[in-house]
């Protein structure tokens, strides 16, 4: 199961989530000494990525988020995890946290006796997806931030502009 926080504290309502795909931007490599074209992913930067918040009915919550700027939402869930070992399952948490801005609110439609299916699109500029207590994946790209695994590969990109 899961539910959804806005600035950590304010929950939002019943919605499902459509996380962002991430895709690496790309640079498509050709001439001499290459036999064909390569399209060469560029190390801790991505392209555009959105999240989508699907909401039963329109309500207060799903229109705060058109307010300017930036928003932070704090996406909790349940997971349930097998041990092949030993059979067993057991819930660990994972936890997305997401900073963006509103670009389109769709306020649904009115139909008898079903739902509205309002929605909000996000622009995600900050990604950061906790499982079981450890961060696997945190991505800032206004920071200059691709932390995968524990690793940050951007590291060197920051300290060559003078950031770190």
């Amino acid at each position: 199961n899961f539910r959804v926080f806005k600035d950590g504290a304010d929950q939002l309502g019943i919605s499902d989530i459509e996380l962002p795909s991430l895709e690496y931007m790309t640079e498509t490599i050709s001439g001499a000494g290459v036999s064909g074209e390569i399209d060469a992913p560029v190390m801790g930067q991505f392209a555009s990525m959105g999240v989508t918040l699907n909401w039963r009915t329109v309500t207060k919550s799903q229109l705060q988020l058109l307010a300017p700027g930036a928003h932070h939402l704090d996406c909790r869930g349940a997971i349930q995890l097998h041990d092949a070992g030993s059979g067993e399952m057991r819930p660990a948490a994972c936890k997305v946290v997401i900073r963006g801005r509103t670009k389109t609110a769709e306020l649904g439609k009115f139909e008898a006796a079903t739902t509205m299916d309002a929605s909000s699109e996000l622009e995600v500029e900050y990604l950061k997806l906790t499982l079981d207590g450890e961060t696997v994946i945190e991505l800032d790209k206004l920071n200059y931030i691709c932390n995968i695994g524990g690793t940050d590969y951007m590291a060197g990109i920051r300290a060559a502009l003078g950031l770190a």
